[in-house]
């Protein structure tokens, strides 16, 4: 069973996948009960996430669905796997909210991550000088020791683009680049970091105009995850000072995958992108340092 009795997110992606194709097979949960030799009450649990499924049942409810897609079949198999899983964040458990655990789940199985940031750099993106200088402006104060373990963590996060490949769209609102409140110097290596990421094959950022204002007040900062082959958004995370939240439900999901479409056709393009990285790169600081 899930940690505390309660849905993880891995145990909820599982479970909707199995309703999903339960569903599409045109079957009962009397007909999946009857394939695992379990009562109708168990496939209610585990396609809400309240209770586990192991790899073995996971393959005969597949088989009784009649999913034979290879990939598709592995990829809820892994979840099956690990969906008890103690994650390495494990270490910094007095620092992560559940909230905030849930967001790095995500992460750590996400195939495709699209982030939208209308006021500063994402996380996956920070360097440890501005991920310091984010934490130092937030509404709470952090002890200093505390401190450095959270710029710890958010460079552990970014791993799974630096090594694993992971695929990454972030858009920002062009003033979060711009006006960077900030020293000079973390500054200026934060938009050297961001134009040197945004070289990789993974990574692809875009600026949205300043004078998209109207766009960029659609909503609030949001990070989107695929976990498939397909970009096919199933989780989204929004985040507010108390906690981070995960919305799922389709018809949410399917309202985030339109407003982050309509972001992207608005932002300048990654080359356009970069570009202008590189012109606040050369204006910012300079221009700073003077005013100093």
């Amino acid at each position: 069973m899930p940690a505390g009795g309660k849905p993880t997110v891995r145990s909820r992606r599982l479970g909707a996948a199995l309703k999903r194709h339960r569903e599409a097979a045109s079957l009962d949960q009397a007909d999946g009960a009857e394939a695992i030799l379990k009562s109708v009450s168990k496939i209610s649990r585990l396609e809400s996430g309240q209770t586990s499924a192991s790899a073995l049942e996971v393959r005969t409810l597949l088989d009784r669905y009649r999913v034979t897609d290879p990939e598709e079949r592995g990829r809820l198999l892994e979840w099956a796997r690990r969906s008890n899983e103690r994650g390495w964040w494990i270490d910094y458990q007095e620092l992560v909210r559940p909230g905030y655990a849930d967001h790095i789940t995500l992460e750590a199985d996400a195939t495709y991550i699209r982030s939208w940031g209308p006021t500063r750099v994402p996380g996956l993106l920070q360097t440890p000088e501005y991920t310091e200088a984010v934490i130092a402006t937030g509404p709470k104060f952090i002890p200093p020791p505390r401190v450095a373990e959270l710029v710890k963590l958010r460079q552990e996060r970014q791993r799974r683009i630096e090594e694993d490949g992971t695929h990454l769209t972030a858009i920002m609102w062009e003033p979060a680049v711009s006006a960077l409140m900030c020293e000079p110097h973390v500054y200026t290596g934060q938009l050297m970091h961001l134009v040197e990421v945004s070289q990789r094959q993974n990574v692809t950022v875009q600026l949205l105009p300043s004078a998209e204002s109207l766009i960029a007040g659609m909503s609030g900062a949001f990070v989107a995850f695929s976990f498939g082959v397909e970009a096919n958004v199933e989780a989204v995370t929004l985040e507010n000072p108390a906690n981070t939240s995960v919305v799922e439900a389709p018809e949410d999901l399917a309202l985030y995958v339109n407003i982050f479409d309509q972001l992207r056709s608005a932002a300048l393009s990654p080359d356009e992108s970069t570009e202008r990285i590189r012109k606040a790169l050369d204006g910012g600081p300079r221009n700073r340092e003077e005013e100093s």
